[in-house]
């Protein structure tokens, strides 16, 4: 992502075959100074990528030529951290897990409320304004909490005995938010900060946490790493330190 400066407005891009709903989001940003591009395709959304710095994409999944979780893979695979808001019918729990798995940095079902939408995009560009994990840890490479370190420039677990642990980029991102407050219980809507609104009832999280776990635990001493504390959210049960 380009680095936003209070001179230059954040550029949002919105996605969507459908000419009245791509209106109808650029219409409710206007109010905040955004720059605003639209995109009735993948093979146009790739053409403004290639044109035009951007900082958010609002991505609809079905598009006449292709898929809008095939994109936010390819634009993951490709290093970019343009942040993404998957805007989609598709309302299942486990779509919202795949579309964070692949990339994406937040979702959103349609139908949905506009100011909703509104409300996360600002979330998200103010989260992109935030430093890294590595920076505010003063450049370090790794985090260290139980047996694992946390790799902060290659984005994977490494354990041990040096074997890698992939991780998708929800599944890091999550992570990170455990490592900056070690032993603090986290409440839902504190480790989704952009669905503040509605993560206490967004059992998406629940399912985020437990693949986590899993890979966590594929060493001793790992899997006990997070815990659940009932009512409250889930809590990192180890100091972090940094090398």
């Amino acid at each position: 992502m380009i680095e936003l400066s209070p001179s230059r407005p954040a550029t949002v891009l919105v996605v969507d075959d459908d000419a009245d709903i791509r209106d109808l989001i650029v219409g409710q940003l206007r109010q905040e100074n955004y720059r605003l591009l639209g995109a009735d395709s993948l093979t146009q959304l790739r053409q403004t990528l290639r044109d035009e710095p951007v900082d958010l994409i609002v991505l609809d999944l079905n598009l006449p030529d292709g898929d809008g979780l095939s994109l936010c893979r390819e634009l993951r695979s490709e290093g970019s951290d343009i942040q993404i808001i998957m805007v989609t019918a598709r309302g299942s729990a486990i779509d919202r897990v795949l579309g964070l798995e692949l990339g994406a940095d937040d979702y959103l079902t349609k139908p949905f409320e506009p100011r909703e939408l509104l409300v996360r995009i600002r979330n998200l560009l103010r989260r992109g304004r935030s430093e890294p994990a590595a920076a505010r840890a003063g450049a370090a490479r790794y985090a260290c909490f139980g047996p694992w370190r946390l790799d902060l420039v290659q984005r994977r677990l490494v354990a041990p005995d040096e074997r890698l642990v992939m991780l998708s980029s929800a599944e890091y991102r999550l992570l990170c938010r455990f490592i900056e407050e070690p032993n603090v219980v986290l409440a839902r809507e504190t480790l989704l900060p952009e669905r503040r609104a509605t993560a206490a009832f967004d059992r998406s999280i629940d399912l985020q946490v437990s693949r986590l776990r899993q890979k966590l635990s594929a060493i001793e001493g790992g899997g006990e790493l997070i815990l659940t504390v009932r009512g409250e959210g889930y809590v990192l049960a180890s100091g972090v330190d940094y090398s």
